[in-house]
């Protein structure tokens, strides 16, 4: 959430930088609001302090035997319901400020490209190169099916489409592949953590998933929803604290399911495990001081990459544009994984820099020593999607004969070499 006296100092500037996210926004309303709420808190003490005048001429009257006036004592009384109705009014007005909040996104870094699209997206670097096939590679719903690993026939029985079953040595590459992001995060000083996969309302607004994405998040019983990342349960954890500067950073990872509706994709890649209701991934968070944030999202771009290129998976570096960016980002980094059956680099992570935008509707500060408080910075990036490495993995690793060789980092893991069709 933005703060309000950003906005109220900045409106030209705040308006800008919505524009450039596609939001026109008229800040009018809202500064009426922030006007309103000043006249009445300074009312409200104006009347506290009479009203704590009059209580304690009470207090020596009756200090000295005598009953006060039926007329003062009707004061306060009247004195009371005006402040009451001054508190009601007041909670009206920080209400509708903060519906008001809520509801804009975050305000781009000045580094990040302008533009209303990912036309307008900036390739940062390419890591390692594609190989040439001495074959037709292909997809990996073919891979997979052929091998008998992959079933979407059956998952489509059991729940719809967007669903997949996997199945023999596909089940042991899925695990393969979570223990070793797992394994080699926790090397860079990772704390893993395992947290609900069901969250409350008030977890999914403090990251920025509500109210904005609703329709694309499953809702249950009991204000319960499943979550579309480990981000939002991990970052939660701290909902309300705050940290002492010297335990910062502090960075998770954390495995968990995923689940999305993916409302707004109709149509793109029914096909594979690109896109899909429910999925695996390994999720990085981290907590820093403010002072420390960009530095800290391009460590986690490399942290994030660094298991890619372990795997011997060629990618490359976007720096998303304006329009781009999701709602809570105020910078983010895509890294694109290459595909070798469409021949073309596809998301496989988001690394994100939120600034104090979590932090605020999360109320997580930082506490220094110097007895300074401040919302400290929140950063999140995919450690990275299990299934679109599986993906990767097989389309780049497939064989002519329909094999798949297993990455050797990956084969203490499985405990097999090589994925062999058995018809």
């Amino acid at each position: 959430m933005l703060d309000i006296k950003v906005i109220r100092e900045n409106v030209a500037a705040v308006k800008q930088a919505m524009l450039s996210r596609n939001k026109d926004v008229d800040f009018e309303q809202l500064l009426k609001w922030d006007q309103e709420r000043k006249v009445v808190i300074s009312e409200m003490e104006s009347l506290r302090l009479k009203r704590n005048e009059e209580s304690e001429k009470i207090g020596n009257l009756k200090r000295e035997g005598k009953e006060p006036s039926l007329d003062l004592l009707e004061e306060i009384s009247e004195l009371r319901n005006v402040i009451q109705q001054q508190e009601e009014q007041l909670l009206m007005i920080e209400n509708q400020i903060e519906d008001f909040l809520i509801n804009l996104p975050n305000i781009p870094d000045s580094s990040v490209p302008i533009g209303k699209d990912e036309r307008a997206n900036k390739v940062i670097r390419f890591v390692g190169k594609p190989k040439e096939f001495p074959f037709e590679p292909k997809h990996h719903w073919e891979i997979g099916e052929k091998l008998g690993i992959l079933d979407f026939e059956v998952a489509s029985k059991i729940s719809g489409s967007r669903f997949v079953v996997l199945k023999n040595e596909g089940c042991a590459l899925e695990r393969a592949i979570i223990s070793f992001f797992l394994d080699i995060h926790k090397e860079k000083g990772y704390q893993e953590i395992m947290t609900p996969y069901l969250v409350n309302g008030a977890s999914m607004r403090g990251t920025g998933q509500l109210p904005k994405f609703e329709e694309d998040v499953f809702k249950c019983e009991d204000d319960l929803y499943l979550i579309p990342t480990a981000e939002v349960s991990v970052t939660n954890i701290y909902r309300d604290d705050m940290l002492d500067e010297s335990k910062l950073p502090q960075k998770f990872v954390s495995y968990s399911a995923c689940f999305r509706r993916e409302s707004g994709t109709y149509g793109k890649d029914t096909k594979g495990l690109i896109r899909n209701h429910q999925f695996d991934k390994v999720e990085l968070v981290k907590f820093v001081a403010p002072k420390d944030s960009d530095m800290q999202l391009e460590n986690l771009v490399c942290e994030a990459g660094h298991v890619l290129e372990l795997l011997g998976l060629p990618y490359r570096v976007v720096l998303l544009s304006t329009g781009d960016m999701g709602f809570s980002s105020a910078k983010t980094y895509d890294l694109e994984v290459w595909l070798s059956g469409d021949s073309m680099y596809r998301e496989i992570s988001s690394c994100s820099n939120f600034k104090d935008f979590q932090a605020r509707r999360m109320n997580i500060k930082i506490k220094y020593k110097d007895k300074k408080k401040e919302f400290l910075h929140t950063l999140n990036g995919s450690g990275v999607a299990v299934g679109r490495t599986f993906a990767a993995v097989l389309e780049y690793y497939q064989q002519e004969d329909g094999s798949v060789i297993i990455p050797e980092v990956l084969r203490k893991y499985t405990n097999f070499n090589i994925i062999r069709s058995k018809k």
